[in-house]
């Protein structure tokens, strides 16, 4: 796997990434947690894995995460200039927890650059209720069924309300449930990406 550590401007921030594969695959962008940065999804082998299966995948810190410095530019913007920016087609949107509830918001305001979403334990859910119907795009819920910081009826809820979502809840598992099961977590996500976007997995 050859990892590209790089940052870049957007707007008055400067913006950590880490990016794996090459262009022409799937464009895969990645989120994180309120605890947690970039180096988590190169940590838990998630970005090897998507490079070896093709994909262009891209995880960032967002401002005041990681080694992104803090910054007044709102996440959602901070992810369209970044999507504009870095040419990325309609990429899926991977968030766990706040990354979760960026990548919804982000979905809901510019639909146009959205490719596919996977949403982990994501928190703000209730607020967007009304509006989950308008997501048109293939959406994987993942859930730890012991999750005690976003209550698991916010993933019955996505999976009720957004057309072509599935629900995978991992038994056990806490809030970081992908962290907790990686081992579930990865066949999982790389089932809906093969499903979905036509990258046949590995075995």
């Amino acid at each position: 796997m050859a990892l590209r550590d790089q940052k870049i401007s957007v707007g008055d921030c400067e913006i950590h990434h880490m990016n794996v594969g090459g262009a022409g695959g799937r464009s895969l962008l990645f989120l994180h947690g309120m605890k947690f940065n970039a180096a988590t999804w190169l940590n838990l082998g998630t970005l090897a894995m998507m490079g070896d299966e093709g994909y262009e995948a891209m995880a960032i810190d967002l401002p005041g995460f990681g080694e992104s410095p803090a910054c007044d530019l709102d996440p959602v913007e901070v992810l369209r200039q970044i999507v504009i920016n870095q040419k990325l087609d309609k990429p899926v949107l991977i968030g766990p927890s706040m990354g979760g509830k960026v990548a919804l918001d982000f979905a809901l305001t510019y639909p146009e650059f959205v490719g596919g979403l996977v949403l982990i334990g994501a928190v703000g859910v209730e607020e967007r209720k009304e509006q989950l119907s308008t997501i048109n795009v293939p959406t994987l819920i993942v859930w730890g069924s012991e999750d005690a910081i976003s209550p698991l009826a916010n993933g019955h809820l996505l999976a009720e309300r957004i057309p072509n979502a599935s629900l995978v809840l991992v038994q056990g598992a806490p809030h970081p449930c992908y962290l907790d099961q990686p081992d579930i977590w990865h066949w999982e996500l790389t089932s809906f990406l093969a499903e979905n976007f036509g990258i046949v997995r590995k075995k």
